[in-house]
């Protein structure tokens, strides 16, 4: 499979779940992720690599890290055999290859299908979805690479330099469903001298507040911008943008898309539904000099 792209129409609150194995383990990423998927090939060792890191190959003109997904989840390895395939991902800017077992196939999902983790698992997944009697794990492979390089991840310190701005108390809302996430983003943007800040875990309670506050003509006075991550069980942030700049009473709010899937292809579908700005994590530096331009302006 190559070229998986992006589901064609925007906003839908649609994704797509390429379906592997880990030995006896099913597990899923979101297509949006995927670059292509290639059948297994021995990589090259690098000297003093994270224990998760196989090595790394060159399949056309990149040379890309090979990721031992079974390692990082603590899974019995198995030896290689012909089903063996590498995913080949791309998301916060970074091309990363993912060792698995073998690949069953792609699905398409609503996100009200997905479910939210436990906090007993929510480290390891983003959602989990049941098919056919089974349970597909949808893995959280931004914390598995920011383990693995946490230089590669959203860094609190690139905000450092805003300490000595003056409060704010414009009021913005966040859709984001890992608490991590929310939280680092919660510190950044207090650093940076907002400190009215709204925090919702997935786009359906951030669309549910909206609703709450525009039925009493409360909108202006509750919400000045919103923040959203895509991927989030229940309602993803493409879905979240679309309903709110196709409400006559919310399409003024500037929307910006804060997501670890921005590249060219997710640029042109989140502009399609109105967004006003979208920026990936590890640009969180970025970020405020975009709310400042949202709000201030």
């Amino acid at each position: 499979m190559n070229d998986t792209g992006v589901l064609l129409e925007s906003g839908t609150n649609e994704l797509e779940i390429l379906e592997f194995k880990i030995g006896n383990n099913h597990y899923g990423i979101n297509v949006a992720k995927v670059r292509e998927i290639l059948p297994y090939q021995k990589p090259t060792p690098i000297p003093n690599a994270h224990s998760g890191i196989e090595g790394i190959f060159m399949p056309r003109d990149i040379i890309i890290t090979v990721v031992n997904l079974a390692k990082c989840l603590n899974v019995p390895d198995s030896e290689v055999v012909t089903t063996d395939m590498n995913i080949i991902t791309n998301f916060n800017k970074l091309n990363v290859a993912f060792h698995v077992h073998g690949v069953v196939g792609i699905h398409r999902f609503s996100w009200e299908d997905i479910n939210k983790p436990d906090e007993t698992i929510n480290n390891i997944a983003t959602g989990i979805v049941k098919l056919d009697g089974k349970l597909i794990i949808v893995l959280d492979f931004e914390k598995i690479i920011a383990d693995i390089s946490p230089e590669t991840g959203l860094r609190v310190s690139d905000m450092n330099h805003l300490h000595d701005r003056k409060r704010n108390d414009k009021p913005i809302l966040i859709a984001e469903d890992s608490p991590m996430l929310s939280s680092m983003i919660l510190e950044c943007l207090h650093k940076a001298g907002y400190n009215n800040i709204r925090a919702c875990s997935n786009g359906q309670e951030a669309w549910e507040l909206l609703r709450g506050y525009k039925s009493n003509n409360e909108i202006d006075k509750r919400v000045s911008c919103v923040i959203t991550d895509i991927e989030m069980p229940q309602m993803d942030g493409h879905h979240l943008t679309k309903l709110i700049k196709t409400d006559s009473e919310l399409k003024h709010l500037p929307v910006i898309i804060f997501s670890s899937l921005i590249n060219d292809e997710m640029m042109r579908k989140g502009e399609s539904i109105g967004a006003d700005a979208q920026i990936t994590k590890p640009e969180i530096g970025n970020l405020v000099s975009i709310i400042d331009q949202c709000i201030l302006s």
